[in-house]
Formats: structure tokens, sequence, C-alpha cells
């Protein structure tokens, strides 16, 4: 049972949760919660009995010493809370633990009480899965909800997902049944590079929920470690042929599949995520907190045609316009000045009008279809651990 100790009043909380295991491709969901409650020194007040929940040959527990005194860490589900200072404060509540063995609908009934008790206004559950998505290209994070209301009202996809299902599906319906609003943010990892960690997922993961709850989120390390991890994942894939080819493959679909995504809407999102992070506490437009996943600016994220501007002829006998004619060069671009020498610099490897995270179609993940059901190229199977599965849609 939950034992609650010291746990004061809160401030329109949040309850933000995530599991490792099947949901969790990459670990990066988990790391997303780790870094919440590491960046705003959460304290653990409370924590699932680990033997009414877990098989213990499956997730076995670890020993370790303390000053020579051996003790015996038990694989479960703890709570967290922290409290988000400035003109409007509010609390959240961290839940990180491990996707239980077995009595999942005691597991969610103890969780639902506990939010209960402490009054909390709407459930985030984070998740993450492996799709065809490119690691060059800013990570695709879909918002669904069970609750059409709430899906109209904050802009996410209702699910229409229907197979197996994991933790995060269980506990989304069961605060949908308890009237408890609830939203799944899931993020697609690129199946060829599953191995945990994945700073560049986790990243997204925070923007989308940042963008979320209104709250600007301290990203510490995390946009440089982004970059150092695309830089990796780069290296390696330039090593072996085949490989490049293939992520060729996935951006050319990408790119194709998100070319109406260059949306006002789009541009609008990103915008107010800069502000938000100029607000007074966050630096004159520097420190952590501006960093994008890919690790430019916004609006180089955001560049708005597609060419560049030639240079205008020079004029040196008469001020006027000159008229078009044989021996006048035109303004319209075309000719030596347009030249594939003339293409635009990219803003930094897929960066293009309106992909930041978050900025994907509901509901794809990179190159997969629209059905959920095919969210998974694993076929539901995540990495040896079970990181990585379906999308609860």
């Amino acid at each position: 049972m939950i034992e609650l100790e010291g746990v004061p009043e809160l401030i329109d909380p949040v309850m933000v949760a995530a599991f490792e295991g099947w949901n969790d491709a990459g670990d990066a969901a988990s790391t997303a919660v780790a870094h919440l409650d590491r960046e705003w020194k959460g304290e653990v007040f409370a924590a699932l009995d680990a033997e009414d929940y877990y098989d213990f040959q499956v997730n076995r527990p670890t020993v370790f010493l303390d000053n020579g005194v051996r003790k015996i860490t038990w694989p479960t589900t703890r709570l967290s809370v922290v409290r988000v200072g400035g003109d409007k404060p509010r609390d959240l509540v961290l839940v990180r633990g491990i996707e239980p063995s077995m009595r999942w609908r005691s597991f969610c009934n103890e969780l639902l009480a506990l939010a209960h008790e402490m009054g909390v206004e709407m459930v985030v559950i984070l998740g993450a899965l492996l799709g065809d998505t490119p690691h060059t290209r800013p990570v695709p994070v879909s918002g669904v909800t069970s609750d059409p209301d709430l899906a109209r009202t904050m802009d996410l996809e209702e699910t229409r997902y229907e197979g197996p299902t994991g933790i995060v599906g269980i506990l989304q319906e069961a605060c949908t049944h308890a009237g408890v609003p609830a939203v799944s943010l899931w993020a697609a990892v690129p199946h060829y590079v599953s191995q945990p960690p994945n700073p560049k997922a986790t990243l997204a993961l925070l923007n989308r929920l940042e963008d979320l709850i209104g709250l600007r989120i301290p990203l510490g390390e995390l946009p440089e470690d982004a970059r150092a991890w695309q830089l990796g994942v780069d290296q390696l894939a330039a090593e072996d042929s085949e490989v490049a080819e293939y992520v060729q493959t996935l951006e050319e679909a990408r790119d194709t599949a998100e070319l109406p995504e260059a949306s006002g809407e789009a541009i609008a999102r990103e915008f107010e995520r800069y502000l938000r992070r100029r607000e007074p506490g966050a630096g004159p437009g520097s420190g952590p907190g501006v960093a994008t996943e890919g690790g430019e600016s916004p609006f180089l994220r955001e560049s708005g045609s597609g060419r560049p501007r030639p240079p205008k002829p020079e004029k040196t006998e008469k001020p006027e316009k000159p008229e078009a004619g044989p021996g006048t060069a035109p303004d319209a671009g075309t000719g030596a000045d347009a030249a594939p020498g003339g293409r635009p610099e990219a803003a930094g490897p897929g960066a293009k009008p309106g992909s930041g995270a978050g900025d994907a179609p509901e509901g794809a993940a990179g190159g997969t279809p629209d059905d959920p059901r095919d969210g998974d190229p694993s076929g539901g199977e995540g990495p040896d651990g079970g990181s990585g599965g379906q999308r609860e849609r």
C-alpha cells in the first residue's frame, strides 16, 4: 500500500508518469521523468509495495554497500513531488518505476487513489516506441487521449488503437473511467538505434510536455547530449553503406510526408516555446533552456521560403529601374544565380520549416502508416529487456 509522509498541500498538481519496459524504447520516457526529478530536486514521499506487483525473477533486486553495510534495493514504483516556481507556481507529482509484472488493475487503482487524495487535475503518461523514423530528423511526438472533449480542447488525437497494450494504456483507460483527464505522449525512436540512452527522444518528450502543461522545463545538458548522440549515430551510419542508404530512404519518406507541416500553426508553437524560455529568470536568450533538440535556434528551424534571394544586378549608369531587355539581367533569380551552388544552407541535420519536436502529424511515427497497429515495425516486441513497444492510440 502507498504510505504518504509529510506531503504538503499541492498547487494545481499534474501527475507525470513513465515506466521502464515495453513502453519505453531507448529508455526515453523514464529518462525524461528522471530528468524532471533531478532538475527540480524532487523529494520521494511514497513507494508501492514491491511484493504486490513484481516478479523478482524477472526484475531482480540489487545489492549495494552503504558505508560497509550491505543493503538491497527492490524494484518498485516511487513517487516524488516537485514545486515549479514563477508567477504561477505549480506542483508536479512524478511517478517513475518499472512496468509491473502482475495485478495491473490493483496497481492503477492505487495510483488513482493517491491522485484523488492529492487533488491531481490531470495525468500525463510518457512513452516511447520503435518506428520507421530517421535519426537525422526531429523526433515525432504524438499526443493521444481517450477523452473526446480533452482531444478538442488540447489539440490531441483521440485514440483509435486496438491490439496488445502495456501499463501506459491500462493506466490511461483507468483514468478515463475514474473521470481523471489523462494524456499519453509518445516519442518515436529509430528502430535501427533502439539501444538506450536516446537523449534526443527524451528532449522531444520534454519539449512536448512543456507545451502541454505550460511550464518552462530546464533542459540542463540534455541538448548537448542530444547533439552528441546524433553525431555518434551519423558516424556509425557512415561506416556502413547499406545503413547510410536506408537512412536516406527514411529521410526522403519523412520529408515528403511532412511537407504540409510547414504551417503557421507549427511556427506559432515553436515561437511560443521560444518566448517562454526568454521569460525573466531564463537569461537573455541564452542558457540551457534555449537550445532545441537539434541544437539550433528555433528560428533556424523555421526558415521561411526554401529559396535564397538572389543578388540584385548592379546599376552603374541610371538610378531608375532598367527595363528588361536582352542586355539586362532579370531580377527573378534564374540563370547562374539560381544554379545548384545557390541552394540555401540547411540549419542543421534535419532542419526544415516547422519540423520541431511534436510537430509531426498526430499518429505519425516517421515513415510508418497512420494505422496505429503499424506504429511498431518490430511487431510489438522491444529490444532486449522489453524496452520499446507499440503505441497506445
